[in-house]
């Protein structure tokens, strides 16, 4: 692996609620998974991270999750199947809809959340959610948690996607997500978040909590924007990849 893309999520801000610093992570990642209203952000928080987002040549991504503000989209729901769909198309609907309204487009989708989570254990769920996504934005490419059953929906799918693995999260041996309730799950210190993708990049595999490696095709690194060390992490993780010779650059998505 000579380059990879280096993306966060963000944009999850809330009228006078400030989550995260946006501007300042938009200056070192090459793509960026904005809220779409749903699990957090709003019009207004919405159309100043795109527009940011253009200012710095930073891909724009969609990020739907659940309608849950209160927990941030990261409580697992039950919600019936087609308005799960219709959850997807209508948040996908209104990002590509801002996006294009100030002369953007949005290249990829990532869910978010407790929704990734469940669809990383789920091929049907997946491929559900994408099949809904792509009713509405056919060329997206999605982003999917490497080696995970999203990689599966993509590839039966057949549609155009990118690997991703996670600089401040630590992995179960399935190359699911550790819960972040549990301690150790999440990453808060920009160095070892640097070496280690590093280390997980060089080697082409997810280095899981036990050690373990799980062989696969990196496209992303992602690092979530609400960690309070999420500036630092950012600039750490670009400066150990291209200290160690990768080039951080924006992915251009691939075919299964």
């Amino acid at each position: 692996m000579t380059h990879v893309d280096l993306n966060a999520d963000m944009g999850e801000s809330f009228g006078p609620w400030k989550m995260g610093d946006d501007a300042s992570l938009l200056q070192t990642v090459t793509s960026a998974n904005i809220a779409c209203g749903a699990h957090a952000g709003d019009p207004d928080v919405m159309v100043a991270t795109m527009r940011t987002a253009m200012e710095n040549g930073v891909g724009i991504g969609a990020h739907p999750g659940f309608a849950d503000l209160q927990g941030f989209g990261r409580r697992r729901m039950s919600v019936p199947r087609a308005s799960l769909q219709n959850t997807i198309r209508y948040q996908v609907a209104a990002s590509v809809g801002m996006a294009k309204a100030l002369g953007a487009e949005v290249r990829h989708l990532k869910l978010h959340g407790a929704l990734a989570n469940m669809a990383s254990e789920d091929e049907t769920l997946a491929r559900d959610l994408y099949e809904a996504a792509l009713s509405v934005a056919p060329d997206l490419i999605v982003m999917v948690l490497c080696a995970t059953a999203q990689e599966a929906a993509v590839r039966d799918l057949g549609c155009s996607y990118a690997g991703e693995i996670f600089a401040d999260r630590a992995y179960n041996d399935d190359a699911t997500l550790v819960d972040r309730s549990l301690p150790g799950s999440v990453i808060h210190d920009p160095h070892i978040a640097g070496a280690r993708m590093v280390e997980m990049v060089k080697a082409g595999a997810i280095i899981t909590a036990t050690g373990k490696r799980i062989a696969t095709d990196i496209d992303t690194i992602c690092l979530h924007g609400d960690t309070p060390t999420a500036v630092e992490i950012a600039r750490s993780v670009r400066a150990a990849l291209e200290a160690a010779g990768v080039t951080v650059t924006q992915f251009d998505g691939r075919r299964p």
